[in-house]
Parts: structure tokens; sequence; C-alpha cells
């Protein structure tokens, strides 16, 4: 909200009506427990669990007991398989994304990759404000091959404005490593301006894509990205630590040589050949034997997205995180919040961010009390995260309201912050 703009009145019924004409309520019913306890608005951090994903995995283990081993049959193009439906999410044409290993592996072997193809290249370019294990492999690969990390400042609640990027890019850039929505802010870049930008240097692009994907259309093919990863925990709901995915452009898998070496990536892996010889494809970006049982949770989970639709799933979360805006300058901003996000919906992604000096504190007592569950980020976030398929409109209001009852009343500093908030 501007400065010295008149927050407008929200009231409950405008909540009300907005659930009646909702294509998607119909999905709640699929998520056990959504309708008990303390209002979640923690999406963006760990999904809840579908009724196809609790019912694919007491099917994988009746399997796993009845056949053993002789489920592999099955399950060895479970990565390729279940990542061509990732792909269908996020704007990739088959054979681009596998699914294996986490995030943080992900992104090491994408970023390493990356840097070798681009040769005496010297410069990462990447956000100060990005999520810690994006920073954290960027460092030590810097550190490994001698190269300069370049580290680009945007604003703490706009996120990376396009031109800044640009400006960090030049003849000696090797890769260019963003988040496409930043996880405390939920700043959303411009993945294809910062695409095209770097590419007119020569630079590649490494996306990560742990808070869009399943949550709002990224489009990929259309922007000629390069390379991503991301998470399926979170927008996806495929279970805590779910395995990763990996997306690479059909036209760079054969140039691309990642380091971590390992069997599945091999070709005729079942020779037990003596030396390393990649798949051609993007098996060539697999390492070892994969998760099945979280392959399957990926792929049951996922079916649910794609039954929703990506549109109609970010239409619906437009809709919330306005509603959430609203409400946080009607509600809190008089008790002292601020919003930490963007009030344009076209650069914000799908969770919604408060800030108050006792947000660690506030947000201990909304979760103790049983009445809100968001997370805290620092050094004075509270992210609220709705997620389309399970959330409603009155979720969303009601959430606001507990949130300013519990400032009325009074927060008082707590004891030292456990290490998960």
């Amino acid at each position: 909200m501007a400065p010295g703009a008149i927050a407008r009145r929200v009231e409950r019924a405008e909540a009300e009506a907005l659930d009646q004409k909702d294509t998607l309520a119909p999905y709640r019913s699929q998520f056990p427990g959504a309708d008990a306890g303390a209002i979640y608005l923690d999406g963006n951090s760990l999904g809840r669990p579908s009724t196809s994903v609790v019912d694919a995995l007491a099917a994988a283990v009746r399997d796993w007991s009845e056949n053993l081993v002789g489920g592999w049959a099955r399950w060895m193009d479970l990565p390729a398989a279940v990542g061509d439906r990732i792909g269908r999410l996020i704007g990739a044409g088959p054979g681009q994304v596998v699914v294996g290993d986490s995030t943080t592996v992900n992104l090491y072997k994408l970023a390493s990759a990356a840097l070798a193809a681009r040769g005496a290249r010297r410069v990462i370019v990447a956000d100060a404000d990005d999520f810690p294990t994006d920073r954290y492999v960027l460092q030590g690969l810097a550190g490994e091959t001698g190269r300069e990390l370049r580290l680009v400042q945007g604003s703490p609640t706009e996120g990376l404005d396009p031109d800044v990027v640009e400006a960090a890019i030049d003849g000696d850039t090797a890769l260019v490593c963003l988040s496409h929505v930043n996880f405390r802010s939920g700043a959303r870049a411009d993945l294809p301006a910062i695409t095209e930008a770097a590419h007119r240097r020569g630079a590649l692009v490494l996306w990560d894509l742990c808070h869009s994907a399943g949550a709002l259309p990224v489009g990929l093919d259309e922007a000629e990205a390069d390379l991503a990863v991301g998470c399926t925990y979170k927008y996806l709901n495929a279970g805590p630590g779910s395995p990763a995915f990996a997306y690479v452009r059909r036209e760079l898998q054969a140039s691309l040589r990642q380091p971590v070496w390992g069997w599945f990536g091999q070709r005729d892996q079942f020779a037990m050949g003596p030396a390393y010889d990649p798949e051609a494809g993007m098996a060539r970006f697999l390492t070892g034997t994969p998760s099945v049982l979280g392959l399957l949770a990926v792929d049951a989970a996922t079916q649910t997205i794609e039954s929703a639709g990506i549109a109609a799933l970010w239409a619906k979360s437009e809709r919330l995180t306005a509603l959430l805006v609203d409400l946080v300058a009607d509600r809190l901003q008089p008790l002292g919040a601020t919003l930490a996000s963007p009030t344009d919906v076209a650069r914000r992604g799908a969770h919604v961010s408060v800030a108050h000096p006792l947000a660690w504190p506030w947000c201990h007592a909304l979760v103790e009390r049983g009445l809100v569950v968001g997370d805290f980020r620092p050094p004075d976030v509270i992210r609220l995260g709705p997620a389309p398929l399970y959330t409603r409109f009155v979720d969303a209001f009601d959430a606001v309201e507990r949130m300013a009852e519990v400032l009325e009343g009074g927060v008082a500093e707590v004891g030292e912050r456990p290490p998960v908030t």
C-alpha cells in the first residue's frame, strides 16, 4: 500500500462470497485434517498430504512386500516419467526433467556443469537475499573453481529489478543463478527478461523454482530457460523430504557433464562397465538409486495438481494473496505490522509476508495457542502461504483476525528460538 493511502475495510462476507464461487473448493475434501485444528497457512513450507498420496504410499508398501526386487521392473523409469509430469506443471516439454536427490544436490550438479561448460568465464551472479542453500552451494563452487561470486541486492520487499541483474552480467559471466520467487518476501523475479539478458551476454541461467512449482505458471520452454531445480514438498504436496527435480533444456543436455557420476546416469547401467559413459539425454543428470517411495508420492501428488490445472491454481492464489494484502493493511498495519511482500500481483508469488518487530514471539504465540500456523523468517517476518487446493478465503480472513487479536492482547518476548521455526 502506498504511503498515506487509506486501507479498505474487508468484511468476512467478502471471503464467504469468494468461497461460494471457488471452482477448486471440492479439492479441500481430498486433504484430511483441513477442517481441524489451527488455520494452516504454511503450504509454502510443507504442503498437506492428499488422500491420493496416502493411498499411493500404502499401495507401494504392499507392492514392495509382495514383489520385493521384482518391483524394479516398474520402478526404474520413475525418475523420468514423474519428471515429465512435473515438466507439464512448469512449462517444460518431455525429456527435460528428472526427479531425484535434493534441491541442494541438484543445484550443485547443474551449477557445476554450467560452470564447466562456460570454460574460462569467471563470474557467478546470484542474489544476496536468496535462500541460504543456494548461496552456500555457489560460495563453495566459487571457492573450488577460483571464480568470483557477484551478489546483487534487491529490495527486501519488492525483490530484484531485472535492470539491477542485467547490470551485473558482463562478458565474463558464466552463470546467473536466482530464485523465481524469493523465499522470504514472495517477490517474483522476471524470469523471461533476466534469462534473455543473460543469454545476450553468453551466460547460462539456473532458476530455483522451490516457491513456484505447483503454485504459478513458470514457462521454462517459452522463456528458453537453460536450467532449473526445485523441491516437491511445498506446493506439490509430496511429503517432507520428498525428492527434488532438475530441468535441463534439451539443446544443452548432450554438452553438459555433471560432476556426480553414478550408475543411474550410466549408459547400459547393468553392464557394470569399468568406465563412466553417461546417458545421452536427461538421464545423465541422475546419480544413485532413486527413492521409489518418494517418487510414487510425487507422482500421486502431482496428478492432483494436474487435474486442478496450474492456471486455476494461480488464479485462486492471486485472489487469496490479494485478500491477505488488503487484510494486512486493514487489520494489522494499525497495530504496527507492515506488508513485507509486493503489493503488485505481477511482482508477487503465492505467499504473503508480514513484518513486525516482535514477529518471532507473535508467530510463536499463534502456533502455541493453536490459532494460525505460519512460519517465522529472520529478522522480523511471518510468512503466510495459502495453498489454493485446500485453503479457503474465510481461512485467510479468520487467520488475520486471529493474528490481530493476539497483537491487540500483547505479545511478550519468549525464550531462545528453537532450531525449526
